[in-house]
């Protein structure tokens, strides 16, 4: 079952294992350790990481022996939530309903539009969607509905690379420093991270949770840039900038894992 892993060097392989409605991504990696298993919310499969190391048999008979946690696990991840018409959604925080329009264009092929009986409604983070009591704010969808998702995906991103470019300068000029380059991606093991040379990289679901949780992210990984390590100089440092610092962590360790709903295939 695990023969692809008989290189001892780094690489990814994809498995299914019977008992399970989700493959499992066995990644065997120089920096690991010891064996371990996780859920990959994302991409909604296992994640089994082996040091460079391990036998055949360890692996195997690791995943065996948490086998029932992993599927208990893949289990009790919420419903995706497919970009489709008629899909309530948040941006920034705030419910929006995706309309599908065809050909009609507007401003670009994807644009929001509030209508004046419109409700700004907070998320429902716990899981669930809030019925709507009057309308929702709508993103509009332009062009062919089997190319939509993927429209509404890349505005996604260029939405969030603003907001995120906007929020790095912004902190950066406040703390005295300079980014080399801000790049945002479909990354989904980390929200954010800062490269040795001064690279800020960011997952784009960020645009979907409120404001001040994209400007503490950001915050964070601006403070990187002067101190690589999560030390009390390093909290300092966001704190200074980002004075609602413990609200936007806390608010990702809560909900964070809920944004990798959205925006799975059906």
């Amino acid at each position: 079952m695990l023969r692809g892993l008989a290189r001892r060097k780094p690489e990814n392989l994809q498995m299914t294992v019977q008992g399970l409605d989700a493959p499992v991504t066995v990644r065997r990696s120089a920096r690991a350790r010891r064996l371990t298993l996780s859920v990959n919310e994302a991409r909604r499969n296992g994640v089994l990481t082996v040091p460079l190391h391990t036998s055949l048999e360890e692996a195997g008979d690791f995943l065996s022996r948490h086998f029932e946690w992993l599927r208990d696990r893949l289990a009790a991840m919420p419903e995706g939530v497919p970009f489709s018409d008629g899909t309530v959604m948040p941006l920034r925080g705030l419910e929006h309903e995706l309309q599908f329009v065809g050909p009609a264009r507007r401003r670009g092929v994807v644009w929001t539009r509030a209508d004046d009986d419109s409700s700004d409604k907070a998320v429902d983070w716990s899981g669930g969607q809030k019925a709507a009591g009057g309308s929702l704010p709508v993103i509009c969808v332009a062009g062919d509905e089997q190319h939509a998702p993927r429209r509404l995906k890349d505005w996604l991103i260029r939405e969030a690379r603003a907001d995120l470019t906007a929020r790095s300068h912004w902190h950066a000029k406040n703390l005295s420093l300079a980014p080399k380059r801000i790049t945002v991606r479909d990354q989904t093991t980390r929200w954010g991270s800062c490269s040795a040379t001064g690279v800020l990289s960011y997952s784009w679901r960020v645009i979907l949770a409120p404001p001040f949780v994209l400007d503490y992210l950001a915050a964070h990984e601006v403070a990187h840039l002067k101190e690589m390590n999560h030390s009390k100089r390093f909290w300092a440092l966001v704190r200074e900038t980002m004075p609602r610092m413990e609200e936007g962590r806390r608010w990702l360790r809560k909900h964070g894992n809920s944004l990798h709903r959205f925006g799975v295939e059906a």
